[in-house]
């Protein structure tokens, strides 16, 4: 029982979380930002101007949520591509930056989940301190990660963000992902 005792504690803080989550004011525009992404190249809001994606907070050394949301997020891509859904992109923002190199990332979704890296952006390449800020600023995202622990706390939803750079909707990543919803609202922000 002791051995399971962080990872009950650490699933308790986000089911709190991802109850007490709630998107930044409408209309509040993402700040700037450059990171690196899985194939080593920077990455930033600049190359997402003019189009919608879908952002998570995820690391690869989850064992409790990650997996099932970037599986999720994977059949999210899918779906958009059969739907034949164009400026439509995906970002996972590594919550453990230390640990979460770029190779580490590629292999990780590569390997466990098949997406294509022409729409899908894994980054990295900050501090801890600046993805918890930078979660928190810019997403009303909690992003944690505790002493003497490889798991990160984190919240569990995805974001979707208009042409603007401006969260516009959140939804539950891990489970009953409501996905024809969010087909719905990401062809409603295309057309805007």
């Amino acid at each position: 029982m002791k051995r399971f005792l962080p990872m009950i504690l650490c699933s308790l803080f986000i089911i709190l979380l991802s109850a007490c989550s709630s998107i930044p004011k409408e209309g509040q525009p993402i700040q700037d930002f450059t990171y690196t992404k899985q194939d080593g190249e920077t990455f930033g809001l600049e190359d997402l101007k003019g189009k919608v994606w879908v952002a998570d907070f995820v690391f690869t050394n989850c064992t409790t949520v990650c997996p099932p949301m970037s599986a999720n997020k994977s059949q999210l891509q899918q779906m958009v591509k059969d739907k034949g859904l164009k400026d439509v992109h995906f970002v996972s923002f590594s919550v453990d930056p230390e640990s979460d190199t770029p190779d580490v990332l590629k292999k990780f979704y590569e390997e466990g989940f098949n997406v294509d890296f022409s729409t899908w952006h894994s980054l990295t390449g900050y501090s801890q301190q600046e993805i918890e800020e930078f979660a928190l600023e810019n997403f009303n995202a909690h992003v944690k990660k505790p002493r003497n622990d490889d798991q990160v706390i984190h919240g569990v939803d995805f974001y979707l963000v208009n042409k603007k750079g401006e969260v516009i909707k959140d939804y539950p990543g891990n489970i009953d992902v409501p996905y024809d919803q969010v087909i719905k609202d990401i062809k409603a922000a295309l057309k805007q």
